[in-house]
């Protein structure tokens, strides 16, 4: 299982860096996500987490506060994680 790990500030230039390695990761089954030191998330990342959970073996995200706080104000969160996978 690929490990991707998340920065602390998840913005657009961020989801720039981080596109072309989730997509890199996509081809080798599940891929871990590590997310818990995310303090800030936007709209960019959000989608792309969005996109890794659908695609190819799926995602396995662990999240941090900030990140499940967004999820949930966004109602992404039933979309973004399963029950005991935070």
């Amino acid at each position: 299982m690929t490990a991707i790990v998340l920065p602390a500030r998840c913005d657009r230039a961020a989801a720039e860096v981080l596109w072309p390695e989730l997509v890199g990761a996509m081809g080798n089954g599940a891929t871990r996500i590590d997310a818990s030191g995310v303090e800030h998330v936007g709209q960019a990342v959000l989608q792309l987490l969005v996109s890794a959970r659908r695609s190819g073996g799926g995602a396995v995200i662990t999240a941090s506060p900030a990140l499940l706080e967004a999820a949930r104000l966004t109602g992404l969160d039933d979309e973004l994680f399963e029950d005991g996978e935070v």
